[in-house]
């Protein structure tokens, strides 16, 4: 790819204007030297005003998400981009969550700018366990976990039954779930369908991969290794 398209890829601004920038000389390579416009410098030694560049193209980057942030425009709320360098809004192919955390979960939200990988990552043939922390309003029945794991809880308005389910109470009102699918709001209507209520939801690690000690808020890219990781279930 042409430096000049990269660059507006990338989310820098126009071509026009990046244009004028390589002209300036504000685009070098690693040791300082000015790129031309048809420079084919590979994207790790390119310079923008001295900086490195934003990560190439299908890249895989997670978020912790905090509460009170939405991924849909068409929700009421701070759209998660806005955690996110504004550039990266501006990106070419777009930067697309992997799934959705509503405005009340917080927790490992994955973005890319790779469609067929992000694909990958929702099809109900990868199995993603999806492991969410759930505070409920009423202390945990021991029925709950067997009517999760039957595979064969249908949710109100839906005809197909989820798939089982894994719940591990780890305190009077808190549990570990693990999902291998991702209905819409699946987590809460799964404890409204056995008559109790979400208060707080998590979602705290996706196959082996944890948060760590990313903060709320916090961003980082994954690595070749563990965004292949993802895709081994």
């Amino acid at each position: 790819m042409k430096l000049i398209r990269r660059l507006a890829n990338l989310g820098y601004g126009s071509r026009k204007e990046m244009q004028k920038l390589i002209r300036m000389g504000a685009i070098t390579n690693a040791v300082g030297e000015r790129l031309d416009e048809d420079a084919d410098t590979a994207h790790d030694d390119i310079r923008y005003k001295s900086r490195p560049l934003d990560p190439d193209f299908g890249m895989v980057l997670m978020l912790n998400k905090p509460t009170g942030y939405v991924c849909s425009l068409k929700d009421r709320g701070n759209l998660v981009y806005e955690l996110l360098p504004s550039r990266f809004s501006e990106r070419k192919p777009v930067l697309s969550t992997i799934g959705r955390l509503d405005s009340d979960t917080s927790g490992l939200l994955l973005f890319t700018d790779d469609g067929e990988y992000l694909h990958k990552i929702i099809s109900p043939k990868n199995h993603v366990a999806k492991i969410y922390e759930v505070t409920c309003a009423r202390p945990l029945e021991p029925h709950y976990g067997d009517i999760f794991a039957s595979g064969t809880l249908i949710l109100e308005s839906e005809k197909d039954a989820l798939k089982p389910a894994f719940l591990e109470v780890t305190g009077e009102k808190i549990a570990r779930l693990t999902l291998y699918e991702g209905r819409y709001h699946q987590v809460r209507r799964m404890f409204a369908a056995v008559g109790n209520h979400v208060e707080a939801l998590h979602r705290a690690q996706m196959g082996d991969l944890t948060l760590g000690d990313l903060k709320p808020g916090k961003w980082r890219l994954l690595s070749a290794a563990e965004a292949l990781g993802l895709l081994k279930g």
